[in-house]
C-alpha cells in the first residue's frame, strides 16, 4: 500500500527533510504506534473504528475546527497512560477553551457567520502519550489509496473523512509541546500554547509553526534571579523535572546567574522522568549536602512538587527549605495540598493574570445536565464533591456517599480559578483574531468560509496569527514578537499562614522586565519578616578579609587582619604606614600616639628626687667652700680645682632635668653639651689632682726639685684643656648633624597595636650616647689608674686614697650601667628604663665623688673647727724626705715579718 502526502508534506520531502527522531519514510521503531499506522495505512474497520471510537477526545462541531490539548489526567501509575483526573490544571483550562468558543461563536463583530469547532484531547501528562492523541489532528491531511481494500462482500469501504484541525491550542506541558510540536510543523499547523514556557521554543528555525500567549522560561528566570538577589541570597540549588520544561528552565537560570554574578549554585537536581520508590528521598539527602543552601529554585511539574514537599515533611525539615518555584507552581492549591506548612513562606512565580469574572460564572454553573459536552465532567464531578455516581451494571462502595447532582461548584466545594484560564482564553482569541483577519482579506464581503480559506493554508495563518494585537480577556495586550513568544509580565507570590484569616497565596511584587517586590509584606515560617539567609557564607566582621574558596567564588573564609594590617577592601589586608595602627575594628588606619617621658613618671620620679638631693647637697657643699675658702682645708684641697670639680658634679646632677624635659632643639642641644660636658669637668680635675700627686712623689724619688705644672693656675690650664677636646668633639657634632627631635615608631611597636606608641626623643641613638660618654669614661679609667698607682702616698699629704676609692666605686657604678642599659634595647619600655638607668648612674657617680671628696672636709669644717687650723708648712724637700722615710719604714717593717716567719720554719728543718 502506498501514502499520498498532501502537497506542503511532498514540498517538504523535496528539500530532504526528514522525520524527526531519525525516522524516514515508514521504516521506523522509534515513532509511537499510532504513527506507523498513519505511515503504512490502516486498514478500514480500523480506521472507521479509530475514528468512531475516541475514549479521550472532545467534539464540537463548527465551520473550522481548533485542536486542544490538555493535561486532564495526570501521569499514569506503573505504565500506565493516565492516573487521576486534574481538576484545575486539567478540567479548569479545558472549560476555559469552551467557553472561550461559546464567547467567540456568540459574538456578532468576531467571526461573523463563521463557527469554531474543537477537537480535544487529553495528554495524562505524558508527552509520549500526547504525540500519540495528537496525530488524529493529521489525518485529514494524510491520503491513502484504498482501492485495493474491499469488503467481506466485494463492495469498496465507506470511509468517513476525519475533520480537518487548522491550529491547535496547547499544549501545557513544555515537553509536551516541543514533542507534538516536532509533528504539527511538518504539516504546518500552527500552535499556540497557553502555558508551555521552555526557552528551547523560541527557536524560530526549529519551532516555526509555535506561539505561546506566555512568555518564554528565560524571562522567567530573570525574574527569579532578580527575586533571589533581592532577598540577600548567594547560595541555592537548583530542582528540576526532567523534560524540556524543567532543564531548559534551569538552564536559564543558570546561565543568567553566571552572567549577573554574584549568585553561586551549591547542586543543580533533576528529578527523573519516571521516578523509583526513594527518589524524592535521596533527592532531599542530597539537598541537606549543602545544607547553607537553604533556596531552593524548582522548574518542576506540580506532582513533582507535591512529592519534594512530602518527602521533606518526612524528613523532618518543616522550614528549612526556601522554595522559589516557577510557574508550574504559581498559585496553584493542588502541589502543596496537605504540605501547607512545609510550602509556608514558598515564593512563586506565575505570568500576570487576572480573574476572569465571565469564566467564574460560566465554570459555577457547570452541572452534570447542562455540561454533557466534557466526557470527564462526570469524573471531575466525583473527585470534587467526593462522591459516586451511578452507573448501570457497577456496585457503588458503601463507604461512599451517592452522588445527587444537586451539587453545586463554588457552594458545597471550595472553587478558585485555575492561574492558566486567562491564557487558555487569550490563546483561544488569538486564533479566533487571527482567522478573522484572515477572512477579511481573503474573503471580503463573504458569508462564511470562502474557497480560498478551505483549506485554510498554514503558514498563511501563521502569519496573520503572529501579527495579530488585541487586548486579551483581563485587558493586557496580546501579542506576538517574531519568536512567537509573549511579553514577560509576572505576579510575584509569596504562600504565607500566619497572621493570615486564610492561608493563602499573597501577590508581593510585580516583574515586567524589572523587579518590583515589596519585602514588607514578605513573610516566612512562624510568622518571622526576617528575610532567612541562604548563603553559602556570612559576610566577614570588620577587620576580616575573604579567603575565596577555590572553584566556588560564593563560598569563603574569613581570615582576621592580623598585627599591623586593616582591611583595604573585603580581599586585602594591608599593613598600616609606619607612623599609624589600625583602628580597633581594622577597618582603617589612625595616627599612633606620641608618648615622652612625664614628669609624674615613676620613671622620672627615682631620677629627679636624686638629682634634686645631689643640686641641694652640692649647692651647700659650694656654699660651705665660699663661706670657708680662706681656711686652711678649704686652702689644702685645692680651691681651684675642687670649685672646677664641683661645677662639673653640679652639672652631673643638672642632665637629669634635661634628659626628662620635653625633646625640642633646644633642648636636645643642652642633652648633647651637658651630657659628656660634666662628667668631663669633674673628671678631668680628678685626673689633674691624681696625675699632680703622682708626678710629685714620682719626681721626690729621683730629686728633691718639684716637677712642672704643679701650681694652681698650671692645673687649671691642663683641666680646661682636657675639657676642651669634650667641648670640641660635641661642637663638631653640632656642624654635622643639627640637634632635632625625632619620633621613633620602632621602639614601642608590640605585637599588640592597641599597645603601639611613637616616642618623642632627641636624634641621639644608643651609639651617639656611647660616644659623647666616651670621652669621659677614658678620663675615668686613665683617673683610676693614677689613682692606683698614688695608692701608697700616704694620706696625710694628699687626696690620692680618697680619688682612688671614688674612682674604683664608679667604675662598678658604669660596669653596672653598661649591662642595664643594653640590655633592654629590645624592651617596649625601652625609652623609660635606658633614661632611668642613664640618669641614676650619673647621679650616682656624682654622688660618690661629691660624698668621698667633700662630705668628709664639710664634716670637719663645721663640726670640728678645732681640726681647721694651719699646720706647720714644709719644704718641698721635707715631705719628700717624709715620704721616702715612710715607705722605707714600711719595707723594713716587711722584711722584719718576713725574717720572723723564717726563724719560726729553720728549727722545724732542723728536727
Amino acid at each position: 500500500m502506498t501514502s499520498k502526502f498532501p502537497p506542503s508534506l511532498h514540498y517538504h520531502h523535496q528539500y530532504g527533510m526528514v522525520w524527526p527522531f531519525g525516522w524516514g519514510g515508514c521504516h521506523s521503531t522509534t515513532w509511537p504506534r499510532l504513527l506507523w499506522m498513519l505511515c503504512v495505512g490502516m486498514s478500514p474497520g480500523s480506521w472507521a473504528s479509530h475514528q468512531h471510537f475516541h475514549p479521550h477526545s472532545i467534539k464540537i462541531p463548527g465551520d473550522i475546527t481548533l485542536g486542544g490539548l490538555f493535561p486532564i489526567h495526570a501521569r499514569g501509575p506503573h505504565g500506565l497512560p493516565c492516573g487521576e483526573i486534574k481538576k484545575e490544571k486539567g478540567i479548569h483550562r479545558m472549560e476555559a477553551m469552551l467557553y472561550a468558543l461559546d464567547q467567540i461563536n456568540s459574538d456578532p463583530e468576531l467571526l461573523p457567520n463563521i463557527t469554531l469547532g474543537a477537537r480535544i484531547l487529553d495528554t495524562c501528562s505524558r508527552d509520549t502519550y500526547a504525540l500519540e492523541q495528537s496525530l488524529t489532528f493529521v489525518q485529514a491531511l494524510i491520503q491513502k489509496d484504498t482501492s485495493d481494500i474491499r469488503c467481506s462482500n466485494g463492495e469498496p469501504p465507506i470511509i468517513r473523512k476525519p475533520e480537518r484541525v487548522i491550529g491547535v491550542i496547547g499544549a501545557s506541558a513544555s515537553s509536551v509541546s516541543i514533542m507534538v510540536a516536532n509533528v504539527l510543523r511538518l504539516f504546518e499547523i500552527p500552535q499556540i500554547s497557553y502555558a508551555s514556557t521552555a526557552p528551547e521554543l523560541s527557536d524560530n528555525n526549529r519551532y516555526d509553526f509555535f506561539s505561546r500567549v506566555v512568555p518564554p522560561d528565560s524571562y522567567q528566570a530573570q525574574a527569579m534571579v532578580d527575586i533571589v538577589k533581592a532577598m540577600g541570597w548567594n547560595y541555592v540549588s537548583t530542582l528540576a523535572s526532567e523534560g524540556s520544561y524543567g532543564e531548559s528552565g534551569v538552564d536559564s537560570f543558570q546561565q543568567i546567574s553566571r552572567e549577573a554574578g554574584g549568585l553561586c549554585i551549591a547542586q543543580s537536581l533533576k528529578i527523573p522522568r519516571e521516578p523509583k520508590p526513594g527518589e524524592f528521598d535521596k533527592i532531599i539527602k542530597r539537598l541537606m549536602e549543602t545544607s547553607n543552601a537553604r533556596g531552593v529554585i524548582i522548574f518542576a511539574n506540580e506532582d513533582d512538587i507535591k512529592r519534594v514537599l512530602e518527602a521533606a515533611k518526612r524528613a523532618n525539615l518543616t522550614g528549612h527549605f526556601l522554595f522559589v518555584g516557577s510557574d508550574s507552581w504559581g498559585a496553584k492549591s493542588s502541589p502543596i495540598l496537605d504540605q501547607e506548612d512545609v510550602a509556608e513562606g514558598a515564593v512563586t512565580i506565575l505570568p500576570k493574570r487576572a480573574s476572569i469574572e465571565g469564566f467564574d460564572q460560566y465554570f459555577t454553573s457547570r452541572s452534570l445536565e447542562n455540561n454533557r459536552r466534557n466526557i470527564w465532567f462526570a469524573e471531575f464531578w466525583e473527585d470534587d464533591f467526593r462522591c459516586k455516581l451511578t452507573r448501570p451494571g457497577i456496585k457503588i462502595d458503601s463507604e461512599k456517599k451517592k452522588c445527587t447532582g444537586e451539587e453545586r461548584i463554588n457552594r458545597d466545594t471550595a472553587y478558585e480559578q485555575e492561574g492558566k484560564v486567562q491564557f487558555v482564553i487569550d490563546a483561544v482569541y488569538a486564533m479566533a483574531h487571527a482567522l478573522h483577519s484572515m477572512h477579511l482579506d481573503l474573503c471580503p464581503g463573504a458569508m462564511g468560509v470562502c474557497d480560498k480559506m478551505d483549506p485554510v493554508e498554514g503558514r498563511l495563518l501563521l502569519n496573520y496569527i503572529r501579527s495579530v494585537n488585541f487586548n486579551g480577556s483581563a485587558g493586557t495586550g496580546v501579542l506576538f514578537n517574531e519568536n512567537g513568544d509573549a511579553p514577560g509580565r509576572y505576579d510575584i507570590f509569596q504562600y504565607q499562614m500566619s497572621n493570615t484569616t486564610i492561608p493563602g497565596y499573597r501577590v508581593i511584587g510585580q516583574w515586567t522586565n524589572n523587579l518590583r517586590l515589596n519585602m514588607e509584606e514578605m513573610q516566612w515560617s512562624g510568622g518571622d519578616r526576617q528575610i532567612p539567609d541562604s548563603v553559602c557564607s556570612f559576610p566577614c566582621n570588620p577587620g576580616e578579609r575573604k579567603k575565596m574558596v577555590k572553584g566556588v567564588p560564593c563560598c569563603w573564609h574569613c581570615e582576621l587582619c592580623d598585627g599591623y594590617q586593616y582591611q583595604q577592601d573585603e580581599m586585602t589586608c594591608e599593613t598600616c604606614p609606619f607612623n599609624m595602627r589600625p583602628t580597633p575594628n581594622r577597618t582603617s588606619c589612625r595616627s599612633t600616639p606620641i608618648i615622652k617621658l612625664e614628669w609624674h613618671s615613676p620613671w622620672a620620679i627615682i631620677p629627679v628626687f636624686l638629682a634634686i638631693l645631689g643640686i641641694l647637697a652640692t649647692s651647700f657643699v659650694v656654699i660651705t667652700f665660699i663661706r670657708f675658702n680662706d681656711t686652711p682645708i678649704v686652702r689644702a684641697s685645692g680651691r681651684e680645682l675642687s670649685y672646677v670639680l664641683l661645677t662639673g658634679i653640679f652639672l652631673i646632677y643638672l642632665i637629669t632635668f634635661l634628659m626628662i624635659a620635653e625633646p625640642g632643639a633646644v633642648v636636645c642641644a643642652f642633652r648633647r653639651l651637658l651630657l659628656g660636658l660634666g662628667m668631663a669637668i669633674t673628671y678631668s680635675a680628678m685626673l689633674t689632682k691624681t696625675n699632680r700627686i703622682y708626678r710629685i712623689f714620682e719626681q721626690g724619688k729621683k730629686s728633691v726639685s718639684p716637677p712642672k705644672f704643679i701650681s694652681p693656675t698650671s692645673q687649671l690650664a691642663i683641666t680646661f684643656i682636657l675639657m676642651s677636646v669634650q667641648l670640641l668633639g660635641v661642637f663638631v657634632w653640632f656642624a654635622v648633624i643639627p640637634p632635632h627631635t625625632i619620633i621613633d615608631y620602632e621602639e614601642q611597636r608590640p605585637p599588640n597595636p592597641e599597645m603601639a606608641r611613637g616616642v618623642l626623643k632627641c636624634d641621639m641613638s644608643d651609639l651617639s650616647l656611647i660616644c659623647c660618654l666616651s670621652y669621659s669614661i677614658v678620663l675615668m679609667v686613665t683617673c683610676t689608674v693614677y689613682a692606683v698607682k698614688s695608692r701608697g702616698v700616704p694620706e696625710t699629704f694628699n687626696e690620692a686614697k680618697p680619688i682612688g676609692f671614688t674612682m674604683y666605686t664608679t667604675c662598678i657604678v658604669w660596669l653596672a650601667f653598661v649591662p642595664i642599659f643594653f640590655g633592654t634595647a629590645q624592651s617596649t619600655e625601652k625609652m623609660f628604663i635606658q633614661t632611668t638607668t642613664l640618669t641614676v648612674s650619673m647621679s650616682l657617680s656624682a654622688s660618690v665623688s661629691l660624698g668621698m671628696l667633700y662630705i668628709p672636709k664639710v664634716y670637719v669644717i663645721i663640726f670640728h673647727p678645732e681640726q681647721n687650723v694651719q699646720k706647720r708648712k714644709r719644704s718641698f724637700k721635707a715631705v719628700v724626705q717624709a715620704a721616702t722615710m715612710s715607705t722605707r719604714l714600711s719595707q723594713k717593717s716587711n722584711d722584719k715579718q718576713n725574717g720572723e716567719t723564717q726563724n719560726k720554719i729553720e728549727p722545724d728543718r732542723t728536727q
